[in-house]
């Protein structure tokens, strides 16, 4: 019987797979393997670790972003009163002046009211007295010997 060209494969084939089972690359290729797959699933737990924290801080800086518009809109909310605050204190600040200005300016126009009438009554004294200066010095000259002697009896008549 002649052995053919696939029976001495075949005897080759066995051959290898002994000496490989010899040396234990099965042992060695399953450890690598097992390596491997260990990184893997390190890997895989690593990645699904980041995920969560990714979605926390995601979910953090959505709370974050939330408070800061409303603090955004609270500060808004505060500016809008001032302003409308302010506006109002302007405006009765600006009344009251108006107030206190008008009532300066009446009162000066009062004043020189006054005054203006004061110095027509003390120009119409000094008319009146040079009136009566010019009248009682035509008097005098007419009576005026009769007024001096009636005036020294009255003054002997008031001292007696």
């Amino acid at each position: 019987m002649a052995f053919d060209s696939t029976f001495w494969a075949f005897i080759s084939l066995l051959i290898f797979f002994g000496v490989i089972i010899y040396f234990k690359v099965p042992v060695f290729i399953a450890k690598v393997m097992d390596k491997r797959i260990a990184q893997i699933e390190t890997d895989l737990d690593e990645a699904c670790r980041l995920r969560e924290e990714a979605q926390a801080l995601l979910a953090e800086y959505e709370r974050k972003r939330k408070a800061a518009e409303s603090d955004a809109e609270e500060i808004v909310a505060a500016a809008k009163e001032d302003a409308e605050r302010m506006t109002a204190e302007a405006q009765a600040a600006l009344e009251e002046m108006v107030a206190r200005r008008t009532k300066a300016v009446e009162d000066k126009i009062a004043q020189a009211e006054a005054q203006a009438l004061a110095e027509v009554r003390a120009q119409s004294a000094d008319v009146a007295i040079e009136a009566a200066r010019i009248l009682l010095a035509d008097q005098a000259k007419d009576s005026g010997a009769d007024l001096v002697d009636q005036s020294i009896r009255d003054v002997g008549a008031r001292l007696n």
